[in-house]
């Protein structure tokens, strides 16, 4: 059973310290999440990989979890939105986060669970606070959006010819049933509203139909979302590109292979398996020491 940070050990100032005020509590992972990533972040600075392009890390540490099996639901718990670090196990979403979260800790220098828990908050929650339920960046639209606007990454959809969209997204209050923390109505309310937001915010994808002419452009390591033309949702699967033979492959948890695969398809073939696969959203992760430079 995960416990949080404080029934772990006596050591917990160091983490407490690292995280914004106000979000000091609720943080839960267990021992072997903790040795899972030290032991990435240890070797990461041992390497010197803080001075390795941020495209090289994000492969490195996606392969390095190749075959964790597939859990969907790990951050759902109830009563208050805890911080929850699952190493161990991935959906698609928490495999993408908790990627880029290590990767901008190993940039940064930093080699402890307090600077990955740092991070993992930051990309998590809108403007990096954990304030709640509905503080969670849940629409993956809506997790690009803030991350973009926070500075760690940069949605390249529209320069790559993707085309504008409007979605009306209220797949999460739509089953309000399967969703414990929206049975407290003010819950249910500020969900509303967030998706009432997001709903009005233009977005970027690609047609599949266009695909062949935006391959070329992709870069390795970038972050790939499956758009959908399914009612209520923006983003049905997210994963990294993996460029092999200058085509674009998926390492990504995938609940088909139920682990954390890089698939044996081009993404392009992945797509035209499905008719609600329609497109995908390209966002690439900014290096952040290239930032504090400029």
């Amino acid at each position: 059973m995960q416990q949080p940070i404080s029934d772990i050990n006596d050591d917990t100032a160091p983490f407490m310290n690292a995280l914004p005020a106000g979000n000091k509590t609720d943080i839960i992972f267990l021992p072997e999440d903790r040795r899972i990533c030290e032991e990435i972040l240890v070797s990461a600075k041992q390497c010197n990989d803080v001075n390795k392009p941020v495209s090289e890390l994000v492969v490195s540490v996606g392969f390095s979890f190749l075959g964790a099996p597939y859990e969907s639901r790990t951050l759902e718990c109830n009563g208050a939105e805890p911080l929850v670090a699952n190493l161990r196990a991935f959906d698609c979403a928490t495999f993408v986060e908790t990627v880029v979260a290590a990767v901008l800790t190993i940039k940064s220098g930093k080699e402890t669970m307090a600077d990955f828990l740092f991070n993992l908050e930051k990309i998590r929650y809108r403007k990096g606070l954990r304030d709640g339920y509905a503080s969670r960046l849940h629409y993956f639209t809506d997790w690009i959006w803030d991350n973009q606007r926070m500075g760690f990454l940069r949605d390249e959809t529209p320069d790559l010819g993707g085309v504008p969209v409007k979605k009306a997204l209220h797949e999460i209050t739509n089953h309000r049933s399967s969703h414990e923390q929206l049975q407290d109505k003010n819950v249910l309310r500020k969900m509303r509203e967030v998706e009432t937001v997001c709903s009005k915010r233009t977005y970027h994808y690609i047609p599949r139909e266009s695909w062949r002419s935006a391959e070329g452009k992709i870069e390795q390591g970038d972050i790939i979302a499956v758009a959908t033309n399914k009612e209520a949702i923006d983003i049905i699967h997210v994963g990294f590109a993996i460029l092999k033979n200058k085509r674009v492959y998926l390492l990504h948890a995938s609940s088909n292979a139920k682990m954390v695969t890089l698939s044996d398809m081009t993404l392009y073939r992945y797509l035209g398996q499905r008719s609600y696969r329609t497109g995908i959203i390209v966002a690439r992760l900014l290096d952040p020491n290239a930032l504090k430079r400029s």
